[in-house]
């Protein structure tokens, strides 16, 4: 078996053992598979059961085969040793409660298949937000074939329910369940009991066979079932469960309760599906169940007040509340219970933390950016946002980028507080959080500075004394979970670096060139008349390039990290930035928050060498998300898009400064004149840490979930323009260049775009055909992509070496444009093993793309 594994998903550490363990011998499909599976249909998955307590059918040594079946256990308490950040919600039973696992993020998953839970059953319910069982939000029939039948026949059935739910106004999705037959799924209007939605199933299975008994039985008597098709209702209790949309099955071959169109249906070759095609399919024609996603088809509401909270959020996009009532809950009654706060750490556009107050039937929020004072010596701004429901107050989870508030939120601290005063302008409360959490017991005071409502200005205040006038001692200062167990670079150099988001203590007196200790004035100049403009387009143009590692690195090297950003050479003239790409292309306009600013380098010219970064919200670098900003021109564009992903300058080195040209020094040289000239510069720039020990920095980047990183010799000259030993690039995601050649069309919410590329990779007889990518495109990606696309349609295919069953359907188009794809491995054959797409590189020119993985000659 292969050696246990500890891995880092979604900030999460999960234990990973024996992946080379077959699961299902019939396919010899192994754990490690499973895990892959869960991994990435996590992002469809999650939305159809989130907030409910899944029960899992797990088999430890395996499924078997029919005809030796392998073990099974029936679980729905957590195990002991799970994860403690595995969310788990309690559940009476006859013999006590039992706690249930909730699955809400892709880590959760992948442990959950780690022991082997293949199969995940949930409810038709979800937990209130006080973890009692809520109302029925969707209804569910499960068509199960009897003896003499089959999926044909479930089909039949499945159209005669469709007409009549369709009559009632509901919308049903079916699924095929990976075992025998069909299930069909619809979203109940608000405030529907399980019992009621019971009622409802058996009345439509009751009339369904009344008006074709020959083919349908409501029954549960197994005598019945020969020849005919059961409507199962009773999976709508509210102690039943059915197999969750894209869980895999415990049968002999991997199957999978899949999501389908109507059209599918009609097939008469309709069969079951592995979970090899339901990857491939996700990624050509996406979830056809989203809809029924997050929240079984939440509703809008226009009036009350989560009307602007309601407004701002699409139920079917993100998995925060979306409640159908916008009045709120009722207001507490005198003598209540004392009324709740919760503190949420939200890693969105900008780190923030969000004070929500309950008060009359809603959370009253405040976003504050910098959270509680630890101190009553300092005030901390707070912006007003719009009430949210209670439910809000057990939300944890990750909010899709692109949706409102998109990025992580995690409680940092909840409890029950005590109102002393509540009026439009001021608040004071005495909180009290959970026993041993960050807050402890505190008395705050908000005072409004500025406006009303929402976007309303206000001071978070600790108050100097408690509510008896005791003083009140000082807190800990409030600190991001993902720095407060920040790994530090251990030695050497990097012990002297600041962290990349550091902000530095301006100087009174910054260093010169004279003070700096090299005499810039000896190295060589500019000719005369050549502004720095020039000068730094000319090095844009050619600036040093790293090769692939090939071998081992010399002792004296250090190493950078590589962040997953595009190559950028900024000239400062004094007062204002300017940035090159690698090309040579001027992209300052794309930038306003990094060039239409004083970045802060001081009144000395100077030409630097970085990449442009975009973090996601829990602070890992991002090039899908760089993508957003890449390929803005309109100046309103981009405006609004720098307010939503920010973009950070991270230098690495320094080219000229005042008119000298500095690439003859040695890089440590370099780099101390790179520190000197960026001591004041803007929190959007910086020159992150070094490491001297090669090793640490692969562990670093690894637990931080980096693309990778360089190792350099500190020796080294800048070359421009040159491929050398002398900056090595190391990469722990395999990611390849690719050159698009063509499209192949898209079906159901893609019919107007495309399904899939179809990408090339130069080789020795032409552009070679090196496999197709589908997934890992957003909306606004398909379309930018399509109208960049439909200019350079040909007739003429510009591929070597592609399928006939690939090309049959597909569109060429000149071979012009590169992209760049996360891949698995590359087949014998040079196809790209589960390809996913990261973004275009506008960088890059096709003759510049080279296979990856091939060894260095």
């Amino acid at each position: 078996m292969s050696a246990p594994q500890l891995v880092t998903i979604g900030g999460r550490r999960v234990r990973l053992t024996n992946l080379d363990k077959v699961l299902y011998p019939q396919t010899g499909t192994t754990k490690g598979e499973v895990i892959d599976y869960y991994t990435r249909i996590g992002e469809v998955m999650i939305p159809h059961i989130v907030g409910r307590p899944v029960t899992r059918k797990r088999w430890p040594d395996g499924v078997g085969t029919a005809d030796d079946p392998g073990m099974v256990f029936f679980a729905k308490d957590l195990e002991r040793g799970a994860p403690s950040w595995v969310r788990r919600m309690p559940i009476e039973h006859s013999g006590g409660p039992k706690e249930y696992p909730l699955v809400g993020d892709v880590p959760t998953l992948v442990y959950l298949a780690q022991v082997a839970s293949l199969e995940l059953h949930v409810p038709q319910w979800r937990f209130t937000p006080d973890g009692g069982r809520g109302f029925a939000d969707r209804l569910v029939l499960d068509l199960d074939p009897g003896p003499g039948t089959g999926l044909p026949e479930c089909a039949v059935v499945a159209g005669w329910a469709r007409a009549i739910l369709e009559g009632m106004g509901l919308e049903p999705y079916p699924v095929t369940s990976g075992s025998k037959g069909i299930h069909l799924y619809a979203a109940l209007p608000p405030r529907q009991t399980t019992e009621q939605a019971s009622a409802l199933a058996n009345e439509l299975a009751r009339a369904i066979e009344a008006d074709h008994p020959d083919l349908v039985v409501s029954s549960m008597k197994k005598t019945e079932r020969r020849g005919r098709v059961l409507i199962d209702w009773s999976q709508n209790n509210g102690s039943k469960t059915t197999i969750a949309p894209y869980s895999m099955r415990g049968r002999p071959h991997p199957t999978v309760a899949v999501p389908r169109t109507w059209e599918e249906l009609d097939d008469p070759e309709l069969r079951h599906l592995e979970f090899t095609e339901v990857l491939e399919r996700i990624d050509e024609i996406g979830d056809p169940m989203a809809p029924l996603g997050f929240h079984a088809g939440g509703r809008e509401a226009e009036s009350g007040p989560l009307s602007a909270y309601i407004a701002k959020r699409s139920a079917d996009r993100t998995p925060e509340p979306v409640p159908a009532n916008p009045l709120g809950a009722a207001p507490a009654t005198p003598g209540s219970e004392r009324p709740v706060f919760v503190i949420q750490e939200h890693h969105a556009t900008a780190l923030h933390w969000d004070f929500r107050l309950e008060h009359d039937g809603v959370l009253v929020s405040w976003a504050v950016p910098r959270g509680v004072p630890h101190s009553y010596k300092r005030n901390n701004l707070a912006i007003q946002t719009e009430d949210h429901p209670m439910e809000y107050a057990t939300f944890e989870g990750t909010i899709p980028v692109g949706e409102y508030g998109g990025g992580s939120v995690t409680i940092w601290d909840d409890g029950r507080y005590d109102l002393e005063k509540w009026r439009d302008d001021e608040i004071i409360a005495t909180l009290e959080g959970r026993p041993g959490g960050p807050l402890g017991r505190v008395r705050l005071a908000l005072i409004r500075t500025e406006g009303e409502g929402e976007k309303s200005s206000w001071l978070l205040h600790r108050m100097k004394t408690d509510a008896d006038g005791r003083p009140q001692p000082d807190g800990e200062p409030v600190v991001a979970s993902d720095q407060a167990d920040e790994p530090r670079p251990r030695s050497g150099r990097a012990a002297r670096r600041r962290p990349a988001v550091e902000e530095r203590p301006k100087e009174s007196n910054p260093p010169t060139a004279e003070t700096s200790g090299r005499d810039l004035t000896k190295l060589p100049r500019a000719p005369e008349g050549t502004d720095a403009h020039r000068v730094m387009r000319a090095t844009a143009a050619t600036p040093a390039v790293a090769q692939r590692a090939a071998a081992r690195w010399g002792e004296a090297a250090w190493a950078e990290a590589k962040w997953d950003g595009i190559r950028a050479v900024g000239v400062w003239d004094g007062h204002r930035l300017r940035l090159f790409a690698r090309s040579g292309n001027d992209i300052t306009h794309r930038y306003p928050e990094l060039t239409g600013v004083d970045a802060g380098f001081g009144d000395q010219p100077c030409v630097v060498d970085g990449e442009l970064v975009a973090l996601e919200p829990d602070g890992r670098p991002s090039f899908p998300l760089l993508q957003t900003r890449m390929n803005l021109e309109r100046a309103g564009d981009i405006s609004r898009e720098a307010r939503r992903t920010p973009v950070r300058y991270y230098l690495f080195d320094v080219l000229a400064i005042d008119g000298h040209d500095l690439a003859g020094l040695p890089l440590r040289e370099r780099r101390d004149e790179l520190e000197r000239i960026a001591s004041r510069v803007i929190p959007a720039v910086a020159v992150p840490p070094v490491f001297d020990d090669v090793d640490v920095a692969l562990d670093t980047s690894r637990m931080l979930r980096l693309e990778g990183i360089v190792v350099k010799d500190p020796s080294s000259r800048y070359l421009r323009g040159v491929r050398s030993e002398s900056w090595l690039k190391v990469k722990l995601t395999r990611t390849q260049e690719v050159v698009i050649a063509g499209i192949r069309p898209g079906q159901g919410g893609r019919s107007s775009t495309f399904g899939a590329l179809l990408l090339g990779i130069p080789g020795p007889d032409g552009l070679q055909y090196a496999g197709r990518v589908g997934s890992g495109f957003s909306d606004s990606t398909l379309r930018m992509l399509m109208n960049k696309l439909t200019p350079l349609r040909t007739d003429e295919n510009p591929l070597v070496g592609v399928p006939r069953l690939d090309a049959r359907d597909a569109l060429w188009v000149r071979p012009e444009l590169v992209g760049e794809v996360e891949y698995g491995e590359f087949t014998p054959g040079g196809i790209l093993r589960h390809p996913r797409w990261r973004g275009l590189r506008p960088d890059k020119a096709p003759d510049e793309v080279v296979r990856e993985d091939l060894p260095l000659q």
